[in-house]
């Protein structure tokens, strides 16, 4: 299951349990609606609660990515999981983007210039 929200030039998506294609999918759908209409974004991939993902979703990113190669200006990645942070360099080489894994939220917003809420 995943959660989206967006901001200008920005889409943020949260992974809660398995990332299936489906969810790749509506990924896919959120990323291309901002392209379209707003050039380059930047994306924040937050992949902390994320159980593990289908081996049809490491084809279609795989797929995406070289498809859209320079529409990313940064992506960060929000995981302590150290396959996943491996995985987030080997997606370098299909992006020309700007690609950092943070375990800190909020650390991972300021970089992307993501406002954050104050309470």
């Amino acid at each position: 299951m995943i959660t989206t929200s967006q901001a200008p030039n920005v889409v943020a998506v949260a992974v809660f349990g398995e990332f299936t294609l489906a969810d790749y999918k509506e990924f896919e759908e959120q990323v291309n609606y901002k392209i379209q209409f707003e050039g380059k974004v930047n994306l924040l991939m937050d992949l902390r609660d994320m159980a593990g993902f289908t081996l049809d979703v490491a084809w279609e990113e795989i797929q995406f990515s070289r498809h859209h190669a320079n529409d990313f200006n940064r992506i960060a990645i929000l995981t302590s999981d150290q396959w996943v942070t491996w995985s987030a360099w080997i997606s370098q080489i299909f992006v020309k983007a700007d690609v950092q894994v943070f375990d800190d939220e909020t650390a991972a917003r300021n970089w992307l210039g993501i406002e954050t809420e104050t309470t």
